[in-house]
């Protein structure tokens, strides 16, 4: 799992989504999914939770929807937080489901290399074992600010 991808690519992928669906979502707040739906939500980005145990209830403003196809408006990005073998069903209704779709998301220690082929071929980028909190801290000058050495260099403080 060693896919690299520019900072220039993430940072434009970042800039312009505005509505994250996050794909298996834990209503755990010390669950990584989240802390990092939670944080999407905080900087700004709305953020549909999907995820078929919790459909039906309130989370960060948004019901939690029980799969993708639930989603009527507009999604930009899907993120996705389940294991590498439910991959390429998620992307197949992401891609069925969502027609404004620009990115597919696999959280860290997520990869399926044919499903994102698929949705390659279909003109949607895609992210694999790499966490949107994480570049978005990165690339904006948020990890500097704990001590981390991010390779960007900016004359932001």
């Amino acid at each position: 799992m060693s896919e690299t991808y520019s900072d220039a690519f993430l940072r434009g992928v970042l800039q312009r989504t505005r509505v994250i669906a996050v794909v298996g979502v834990s209503m755990n707040p010390v669950r990584p999914s989240y802390y990092v739906a939670r944080y999407l939500a905080l900087k700004g980005f709305t953020v549909i939770p999907v995820n078929p145990g919790h459909a039906g209830k309130v989370l960060f403003g948004q019901t939690v929807r029980a799969d993708l196809s639930a989603i009527e408006e507009p999604v930009d990005m899907v993120d996705i937080f389940r294991r590498s073998e439910f991959v390429p069903d998620i992307v197949d209704d992401a891609l069925e489901s969502l027609p404004d779709l620009r990115t597919i998301w696999m959280q860290i220690g997520v990869s399926h290399e044919a499903a994102a082929e698929t949705a390659r071929a279909r003109g949607v980028d895609v992210i694999m074992n790499r966490c949107p909190k994480i570049e978005y801290q990165r690339l904006f000058g948020e990890l500097r600010m704990g001590g981390f050495n991010t390779g960007v260099i900016s004359s932001k403080l």
